[in-house]
């Protein structure tokens, strides 16, 4: 049995969810995909930032493009405060269960995008208390918190 089910999502359109209690560590799906190159990703339209893009970067040179019918983890979305995260090198991507999680809730990891001049362009939905509402990596968080305060007080 799969750990997981597909459902509408409050984050996104769709998302995956726990068919069932998963423990902590534990492997809930594999991320599935095939390899592209960096210079492909860049003159394909099918990775213009206008839609959804399911891009892992593997390395300097490629990327890992999970947008397909077989790969059920692309439905899992970003979050603040995520309760799976992702592990493994090229074509053996894992997400995995950083807690407990019950049936029924969301599985969320969080995207770990980069903050740079576009990060407006990806807005976050996840709810979560510390959300400062872009998709933005744990690590640059920081730097909206202080941009957001920063034009309040003007």
């Amino acid at each position: 049995m799969k750990l997981y089910k597909i459902k509408k999502s409050n984050i996104d359109n769709k998302g995956l969810y726990a068919a069932k209690n998963i423990k902590a560590k534990q492997i809930v799906i594999h991320y599935k995909g095939k390899l592209v190159t960096k210079k492909e990703v860049e003159k394909n339209p099918k990775f213009d930032n206008d839609k959804a893009i399911y891009l892992f970067n593997i390395n300097n040179r490629y990327d890992l493009d999970g947008d397909f019918e077989y790969n059920d983890a692309r439905l899992i979305n970003h979050s603040c405060n995520p309760n799976c995260e992702v592990n493994g090198k090229g074509l053996k991507l894992w997400i995995f269960a950083l807690r407990d999680i019950k049936k029924g809730e969301e599985l969320s990891y969080d995207y770990g995008f980069g903050y740079d001049e576009d990060y407006k362009q990806f807005v976050c939905k996840c709810g979560a208390k510390k959300c400062v509402g872009y998709i933005v990596r744990e690590g640059s968080r920081w730097r909206i918190k202080k941009s957001r305060s920063a034009s309040v007080s003007k």
